[in-house]
């Protein structure tokens, strides 16, 4: 049996927001352009078809994946757990740099949802697997590629 894909509740939205846009948007419009590129004659020599074509195997393609990682999705909600000072799945935690003593700001999200500019980090990168159940105060080490850093949570934020 597959693994489930955890995510959090505006991950999830997004997704489906994805799907809902290529069904209803894109989808269409790759058909009219099929249409349109047919109406060009011979379309084994038809750019504008081959074109098309290969969208729309693309976005086939991005349809079967969302529509797997929507039923496979497991919506996780922290603002539904009772608070505590532990690292869990969708916390968002301050932190320290043990060396350069630069303060950081992650939220904990699923591999889907993860953007490291804007604070997102996955629960299976270096750092979120090495965050998750611990608790504040403590001292974490993990590896990167650029060496061993060690971070000090300062804060564990359930929002």
């Amino acid at each position: 049996m597959s693994e489930r894909i955890p995510m959090t509740p505006a991950g999830y939205k997004k997704m489906v927001a994805e799907f809902k846009h290529i069904r209803e948007v894109v989808r269409p419009q790759i058909v009219r352009d099929i249409e349109e590129a047919r109406e060009h004659g011979d379309i084994s020599e038809n750019a504008e078809f081959e074109d098309a074509k290969e969208r729309q195997a693309h976005t086939e393609g991005k349809v079967r994946d969302l529509e797997y990682r929507i039923a496979m999705a497991e919506v996780v909600d922290v603002s539904t757990l009772v608070p505590s000072d532990v690292v869990v799945f969708g916390t968002t935690v301050s932190i320290e740099d043990e060396d350069s003593e630069e303060k950081l700001t992650y939220r904990i999200v699923g591999l889907e949802e993860a953007n490291v500019r804007a604070g997102l980090i996955s629960y299976s990168s270096p750092i979120g697997k090495a965050l998750l159940g611990r608790k504040v105060g403590d001292a974490v080490r993990f590896e990167t590629p650029k060496g061993t850093r060690t971070v000090i949570i300062n804060a564990v934020l359930y929002r």
